[in-house]
């Protein structure tokens, strides 16, 4: 019967923390985001950040404790488009438990950057786990990460966290991603998928401006070919 308690006591507080709105989490990612990079030593490397394939923000996602711990969270992936710069967002859960003598709550930002295709490609997919089926690692902090060489071959997906202020790499072994596919249909007023989102010529929600820009100013990448509309007219094509 305990268990049965906490496990509706958790089950209820999720309904909760998920009671917002996709526009409103778009706007609360954005800010996690220029929150964290407005101070350059203790923010994303910004090196690290041009060579991402993806980036994905997950703004306070809740961890629960009460002798059977839990994590949840709801944010967004975003993925650079070939030679067009940051596509349109796609909605995206991250959850993870743990069991142990755990006693109380937490609310954490959680960034990670998705460094190649092979972690691009888990995006995709209806279930991932990291540490399992893609690698993660603890990302470096800072301005330079020459010395983080071995962290970003190794590893598919670089985490941070971000709780009361402080602004760290931590590895998030055992955290499931999956798609949000309520919050897609929410966004784009039809039921896209990630894989249409990440990977097609989905045009960005006008919410999703702040957050677009915001992505270019800390890790453009230069269009040299097209303008915007021809690309995207060839991506459809093909």
């Amino acid at each position: 019967m305990k268990k049965l308690a906490f496990g509706l006591l958790f089950c209820s507080s999720v309904v909760l923390f998920a009671a917002d709105t996709a526009q409103e989490r778009l706007s609360d990612a954005t800010g996690v985001f220029n929150e964290i990079m407005v101070t350059p030593d203790k923010a994303v490397p910004q090196d690290l950040l041009e060579k991402a394939n993806c980036i994905i923000i997950v703004p306070g996602m809740k961890q629960a404790a009460f002798g059977i711990g839990a994590k949840y969270g709801r944010g967004y992936a975003v993925c650079r488009q070939q030679h067009a710069g940051w596509g349109a967002p796609a909605a995206i859960r991250v959850e993870g438990g743990s069991f142990g003598f755990q006693i109380g709550g937490s609310n954490t930002d959680i960034v990670m950057l998705v460094m190649n295709e092979r972690g691009m490609r888990h995006l995709l997919e209806d279930k991932v786990t990291l540490g399992a089926e893609a690698t993660v690692a603890a990302g470096p902090v800072g301005r330079q990460t020459a010395a983080s060489t071995d962290v970003e071959a190794s590893a598919e997906i670089l985490s941070y966290s971000r709780s009361k202020g402080l602004f760290a790499g931590i590895a998030l072994h055992g955290a499931t991603l999956r798609p949000d596919n309520e919050v897609n249909e929410e966004l784009y007023g039809s039921k896209l998928t990630n894989k249409e989102i990440l990977m097609g010529a989905q045009k960005p929600p006008a919410g999703a401006r702040e957050l677009i820009t915001a992505l270019d100013r800390y890790s453009p990448r230069e269009e040299k070919d097209k303008p915007i509309e021809s690309r995207s007219a060839d991506r459809v094509k093909n």
